[in-house]
This record gives structure tokens, sequence and C-alpha cells, in this order.
């Protein structure tokens, strides 16, 4: 059972690893967990074949133990944090396994107001009254369900970031999955051409995972037959998203935090926070804007406390995950494409031209590493190697110099070291990657 409890979410293989009397034991401890303030918890779900069934079992367990579910039927993950923060419930469960492949399912838990809930702050704890059995008593008065279409109300609230007049015409790639439901938030706003806009919970034409550069080749295609603006692509709960510009030319998820980043403070200075992979040009566009850059650790529950800790307007994820704080400081894949919108609009230039000066660094993208023995001793090695640079330890180890960077962190689930490396010109990108690998996999 241990195994889909996860360092961010609940997560696993369908009728095997997660089974509906699971779901269940998960209901009644999740309400548990929280205690008697958990009244009302939104439940929403994505397309897999599975999540019905899930959801059945869930509620049934939740009601038992006396909250209502508001069931806000089937949506994005954003549009359920939506539904957590405006209809001011106490918790939210989205059912979705997110990229993975159509056999599994899983569910991201958060508490009021969009608050993830991870396994440092509460999986663990739900793991263990699941496993145990260690409920509270089930309700004299067991909770309702109650439906609540949550649509108009997110379409409403996306529309009130946009800034310019008129439309402009972007082709989207919905992987079959939940985008088809978050860019209805955006009929009206924006000119969409879909790509897999069938509702499928197979997933056939490809991974919903735009993090993978190949997952993008048929929107490129797309792009570069017809005339668009610019090209995104949704992976399979639509939290996050990647883009395209109007050549096909795949953008840096970093680079369009800084693009964002300008749109965002266009309305007022704010603080924003970038994760530590991100190239330099993203901290220095926020600050050339008027902006306050704060680095942030790699990880979604991370960085929404960083935001709330500082009163933060935005966030951008090498992940392609997009915070924006009124969003109920979480995703909104939505607002994102919008707010790419208003800068191309609002410059009258190509995307292309846009991006262009913030290529101004070369970067390795992250590069993983199995090694052998302990992933953290690799981490006390490049500390003494790199004694003479600037280090720090948000998140692994990071080493600034005048014309390089780097930061190796080390897999939560798995024997892997990440590396990210940065520098002023390819050929020294190339030196220092390599130079780094020889360490790490030696």
């Amino acid at each position: 059972m241990a195994g889909v409890f996860k360092a961010y979410d609940i997560r696993g293989i369908y009728g095997t690893e997660l089974t509906d009397d699971l779901a269940y034991r998960i209901g009644r401890a999740f309400v548990t967990f929280l205690g008697e303030s958990c009244c009302k918890v939104v439940v929403g779900r994505d397309i897999r074949e599975h999540s019905p069934a899930l959801f059945a079992a869930l509620a049934k367990g939740i009601n038992e133990q006396g909250a209502d579910v508001i069931d806000v039927g089937i949506c994005s993950t954003p549009m359920s944090y939506f539904a957590n923060g405006s209809l001011w419930a106490d918790a939210s469960i989205m059912i979705t396994a997110s990229h993975n492949t159509s056999e599994w399912n899983g569910f991201k838990l958060c508490r009021a107001r969009g608050v993830p809930i991870s396994g440092a702050t509460g999986i663990a704890d739900i793991e263990e009254i699941a496993t145990t059995g260690n409920f509270a008593p089930t309700a004299a008065n067991p909770g309702i369900i109650e439906t609540c279409d949550i649509l108009s109300q997110y379409c409403a609230h996306v529309a009130s970031f946009k800034t310019f007049n008129g439309s402009i015409k972007i082709a989207a790639d919905m992987a079959n999955g939940m985008g088809i439901w978050e860019a209805k938030a955006l009929e009206g706003l924006v000119e969409i051409e879909p790509l897999y806009g069938e509702p499928d919970g197979t997933f056939p034409n490809h991974e919903a995972n735009p993090l993978k550069s190949e997952t993008l080749a048929d929107l490129q295609a797309m792009v570069r037959r017809g005339n668009y603006a610019f090209g995104a692509a949704f992976d399979g709960d639509a939290d996050r998203a990647g883009f395209v510009d109007e050549k096909g030319t795949i953008i840096p998820m970093d680079l369009i935090t800084a693009l964002i980043a300008q749109d965002i403070l266009s309305r007022g200075p704010g603080v924003i926070f970038y994760d530590l992979r991100s190239s330099w040009v993203v901290k220095e566009t926020i600050t050339a804007a008027g902006g306050t850059p704060m680095m942030s650790r790699v990880g979604h529950a991370f960085i929404k406390q960083q935001m709330r800790d500082h009163n933060a307007i935005f966030a951008g994820e090498l992940s392609g995950h997009y915070y924006f704080k009124d969003n109920y400081t979480t995703e909104s894949s939505a607002m994102a494409i919008l707010s790419l919108a208003n800068i191309v609009a609002r410059a009258g230039k190509p995307l292309s031209k846009l991006v262009a000066p913030l290529r101004k660094y070369s970067a390795s993208g992250e590069i993983n590493s199995e090694v052998k023995g302990e992933p953290k001793a690799i981490l006390e090695l490049l500390k003494k190697r790199y004694a003479d640079g600037h280090i720090f330890e948000l998140d692994g180890v990071s080493v600034e110099y005048n014309d390089w960077w780097f930061n190796v962190r080390c897999s939560n689930t798995e024997p892997l070291v990440r590396l990210n490396v940065e520098a002023t010109t390819p050929a020294m990108m190339a030196i220092k990657r390599d130079e780094l690998l020889a360490l790490i996999r030696r």
C-alpha cells in the first residue's frame, strides 16, 4: 500500500496499487486527518475510465466521516484549485494521475484555499491512518454529495486578466486530456484551434507531458503549417503547459516565466519566484520589469509556501508549472496562455522576436544520472571540488561563478542525481557539463 503515497500526491496503477477500497479508506483518513473543521471537500476528476469509480469510493469515505462532498465533476486541476478557493471549501481532492499513462490514477490533496498537502505535511499521516484503520468514529449524520458547475465561474475569472482588444490565433495540443476543459476558459478571449481535442482517457496520440520535447512534434508541425501567434501544449491534468513560438520553435519553460513576469509586472510591482534551475536571464528580466526576483526550491508545495510567505504575485517552474496569486497561489495554464497572448498583442511583434533577447545564455537542460551508493556523497564531493565558487544549498548544491553556474539535486524517489548547468557561451557550458558529469558518474 505504501507505494502509492508519494512526496507530492497519491498515485498508482488502478486496480492493483490503487483500488476502490483504498480510495474509500483514503477518504475516511483524509477527513480524520483534517479533523472536525473539515466540513466541505471539493472533489474533481479527470477523464480516465476509472475516475468515476474512484470518485464514488472516495466520496463514500468522506461522507461517512461526516463531511460533505462538493462534486465539481470533470475538470482540470487548476479548475479544482479555483473551486477550492472560490467556494470557500475546507479542502479539495483532484482525482488524476497527471501525465502518467492510462492505467494510472491518483489524488492531489489540498487544505482550504488551495494549500497543498505533501508527504511532509500530511500524506504520510493519511497513509498511516488509511493503513492502520485508525479512523475517527463514523459520523452520526453522514455528509452528502452536492454538485457544482465551476466552469462558468472559472471562465469569468480568467477573462478578467485579458489586457488587449481583439483576438489572436493559438494552436493548442490538448493531448486528449484535461486541456480540453482548461481551454474552455479561453473561449472568446483568443482564437484556439485544437489538436487532439477529443476527450480520451487512454491518451491515444502521445504521452501528455510537454516537458518531453518529442511530445511537442505534432504541435510544432501544426504551427508551421498555419498562421498562429504561438502554440501551447497541456499535460494530462492541465496544470502544466509547454510553448512553441510562431515558427514552431520550442521555448524553454524558464523563458516563459520571464515573459509572463513581464505581463504581470506591467500592472504593478511585486515579488516573483523562479525555481533555482532557471536561467540567469529570468532574474534579470524580473528586475528590469520592476519586480523583486526570489529564488525557490523545486516542487509545487515548496514554491506555493514561499509565495505565501512573501506575498508573491507569480512564480514559474522549469517543469511548466505557472503559479498565480490571483488563482489562490496555484497553477493556471489558461492564465499563463492569456499572459503570453497579452505580451504578444501588446508588443505587436512575433513571439520569436520577444524571446530572442532572453536566449543570451547556454543551458544544459536537466540531466539525470543513476549513481551507485549514496547520492548525497556526490553533493559533498562537489562542494569540495568547487569550494572557490559561491555555494548555496537551497535545494541540493548550487555553485555560481561569474560566467557559469550549476545545480545538482538528489531525486526524492530514485537513486538519481539531477544536474543543470548554464554558462555565458555554448563552449563553456559543454566543458563544465562534461566535467561535472565525469565527477558524478565516476
